[in-house]
């Protein structure tokens, strides 16, 4: 994968795309794939019964309605970091990290899964709060995830968590000021 080059970020349950939207290649190097999700960008659900039912966001919407987002990830972490942007100032708002099946690169573009966890870390220094836990306790009682999926979950959120009361943020120093270039508006949905 190369900077700029268009491709499918699908999340896959079931052996077949529960979602997928195009992103842009920010970076790819042997420990980071860096992707850019643009602001309208449309997203598609895949089509039949899923073991979970239908993707959450298929009844919000069919396009990416928050402002771009950076994504962050490093290979055989089971987590994405997003920057998200303020969009009246521009300026950092916070990392929101989505716990997720390590991505895999795939002839097709990066699929991975997320799993419902979620945790928000204030770019003003605020302390960090989790989200969508009880989802992800659901999901995890009612047979979404097997015992040993809900608490490697679990360890993954726990280890990361331990990471950032250490102060170790390693998405911070590079990735705080970045933004993207301006032509990198939303790529048609064949990509």
């Amino acid at each position: 994968m190369t900077p700029g080059q268009v491709v499918p970020r699908r999340e896959i349950l079931d052996g077949r795309v529960w979602l997928s939207y195009p992103v842009r290649v920010v970076t790819h190097e042997p420990d980071l794939l860096a992707v850019y999700l643009a602001h309208d960008t449309r997203l598609s659900f895949g089509e039949g019964e899923f073991s979970w039912g239908p993707h959450g966001w298929s009844t919000v919407a069919d396009r990416w309605r928050s402002p771009g987002v950076l994504q962050l990830q490093r290979p055989g972490e089971a987590y994405a970091v997003w920057a998200f942007r303020d969009p009246a100032t521009d300026e950092l708002s916070g990392w929101y990290v989505n716990f997720q099946d390590p991505y895999r690169i795939t002839a097709d573009g990066v699929d991975t899964l997320d799993h419902e966890l979620d945790l928000w870390i204030p770019a003003d220094g605020g302390p960090y709060h989790w989200k969508d836990v009880e989802a992800f306790e659901e999901r995890a009682r009612t047979g979404g995830f097997t015992p040993e999926q809900a608490a490697a979950v679990r360890a993954e959120a726990a280890a990361l968590a331990a990471r950032i009361d250490r102060g170790d943020t390693w998405w911070s120093d590079r990735w705080t000021h970045w933004r993207p270039a301006e032509r990198w508006t939303a790529p048609p949905p064949s990509a």
